[in-house]
């Protein structure tokens, strides 16, 4: 009943989060100088155009009479019609036709991140002060610094440019061949992978060295159980907990990231739209993509929760 609780209680405030979220997203992309009307009729539009545009896109309704049409529509999964990115076309087909793309990118990264990562922070943790340690430490904090669209360029570069073993630009769908999709996502996803390995390296590394000098772990060194089985049972399991957090953590700037990768890539994701959306001054637009990343983002948050309590030892006891 408590675990109920304690999940019903995170699930009201994703909500509420949900909504604050998307009412400063709707405030900021107000603020932002320019005119969707403009934007979307071009400089040489004649006033009347531009007025009778306004109406009929309810532009000069009240911001607050805006975004209340705008949240009782979306609460029924209508997210409105593009107003200049692609007139009439839907938001919710803008978004579906390119959201598949950017949970690709994001899910691949994320997986070589956390490969990267468990590989080099269990090296590092289990020779603590010898060379090893040392060279995955440094690699961290090396790839940490790394801004990823920097990151990108290089591996275009390098990759694509020199060998010539991966394409520079575009992307191939998953829906059309999943082979493709993983042969021309790889360095958009490693571009954004190798950051994030630095920062979860360094948090599995710091774990697995805290838990090593925890009293439990000590006793089962004296008991004389061997070095691996103390590791898997003992220590692994209890530093999974922060490492699985601040996974969870890094889902926002993981999201951050794909947006800058697509835009260099020419990944055709959300990202994209969003960016080319908030350009054309797409008010509807820009808030469904927004929306759409604050979903991802707190059901990875509830998610994360979720596996931490399973992996909470207590749990299991």
């Amino acid at each position: 009943m408590n675990l109920l609780l304690y999940f019903g209680a995170k699930v009201l405030g994703a909500l509420a989060m949900l909504v604050v979220g998307a009412g400063v997203v709707f405030l900021l992309m107000h603020a932002v100088p320019g005119d969707a009307a403009m934007a979307a009729l071009g400089d040489a539009a004649s006033p009347d155009a531009v007025a009778s545009f306004r109406a009929e896109h309810h532009l000069n309704d009240p911001l607050a009479q805006q975004f209340w049409d705008w949240a009782r529509a979306a609460l029924t999964g209508d997210l409105g019609k593009s107003i200049s990115l692609a007139g009439g076309f839907s938001t919710s087909a803008l978004i579906a036709g390119s959201l598949p793309n950017t949970l690709f990118v994001g899910g691949f990264a994320l997986v070589i991140a956390i490969a990267i990562s468990l590989v080099a922070g269990s090296i590092a943790a289990s020779r603590h002060g010898r060379m090893e340690d040392v060279l995955a430490t440094s690699g961290a904090i090396v790839t940490i610094s790394m801004p990823d669209f920097w990151l990108g360029y290089m591996l275009v570069l390098v990759f694509s440019l020199g060998l010539g073993w991966f394409p520079a630009y575009g992307f191939v769908r998953p829906s059309e061949s999943l082979a493709g999709a993983f042969h021309s996502g790889f360095l958009p996803a490693l571009a954004i992978a190798v950051p994030m390995a630095g920062i979860f390296s360094r948090m599995l590394r710091t774990t697995l060295l805290e838990t090593f000098r925890r009293a439990y772990v000590v006793s089962a060194h004296a008991m004389g159980f061997g070095r691996s089985f103390i590791f898997w049972h003992y220590v692994f399991r209890n530093a999974l907990i922060p490492y699985v957090t601040a996974i969870g953590l890094q889902a926002r700037y993981l999201l951050g990231g794909v947006v800058v990768i697509e835009r260099v890539f020419g990944v055709p994701g959300v990202g994209s739209v969003m960016v080319d959306a908030a350009f054309a001054r797409d008010y509807g637009v820009v808030q469904g993509c927004a929306v759409v990343f604050l979903v991802i983002v707190i059901a990875t948050n509830l998610l994360v929760d979720a596996l931490c309590g399973l992996l909470d030892p207590r749990r299991a006891a």
